[in-house]
């Protein structure tokens, strides 16, 4: 199966009125799993005319925007209304179809992708109609949760520990935590394998 891993970097916590600063996707095909370094990865850096936030995010976020300050030319920066057209492009190219109704309908993978990134696409000029979410999504942390001993679905932090990865913290970089999605399903493409992670843990 060929799945969009998505992860967005923001100003706050609410989609209609926080903003996006980054959204990176990368496409993994569980069939034809290629290194993490050669999937096609797609970035961009999301230019407001003036940022509102949280004093959290825009701290976790300070390197977007001493990025976003720079007045260099940078070519993973666009607008708001340039993401959704740029992001068809970019699945466009690498094999993705429009359907009946021109629009390129992908399954979106995410550490909570349905609760928090998908509030923020749908705020997207031109979501739904050029690039739109398929109603089921991949969460890993469903695939990490032990059934007789958590109260909550796993963070991220938790996720990476329970894989037994090297770098346990979560980047809080849209193109890293994607990547980090495609690692941590990757292991349950050749089942069975979840009741090894969960007994482990």
């Amino acid at each position: 199966m060929r799945y969009v891993s998505l992860d967005l970097e923001t100003s706050g916590s609410n989609p209609r009125r926080h903003q996006i600063l980054e959204l990176a996707a990368v496409i993994e095909d569980s069939r034809h799993p290629l290194p993490l370094a050669e999937l096609p990865a797609f970035r961009r850096v999301v230019r407001h005319s003036e940022y509102v936030g949280t004093a959290g995010a825009l701290a976790l976020n300070a390197r977007l925007l001493q990025e976003l300050a720079q007045k260099e030319p940078n070519p993973e920066l666009c607008t708001p209304e340039e993401l959704m057209p740029q992001l068809r492009a970019f699945l466009l190219a690498h094999g993705f179809r429009p359907d009946a109704k021109d629009c390129v309908s992908v399954t979106m993978a995410g550490k909570n992708i349905g609760v928090f990134d998908l509030g923020f696409l749908k705020e997207l000029p031109g979501y739904g109609a050029l690039v739109r979410a398929e109603p089921a999504m991949l969460d890993p942390a469903v695939f990490y949760l032990n059934w007789h001993k958590d109260s909550r679905l796993p963070s991220m932090r938790i996720c990476k520990a329970r894989a037994r990865f090297d770098d346990q913290e979560v980047a809080h970089e849209a193109l890293a935590d994607a990547l980090d999605v495609v690692r941590l399903l990757r292991p349950f493409y050749q089942l069975p394998v979840y009741q090894q992670v969960v007994e482990k843990d």
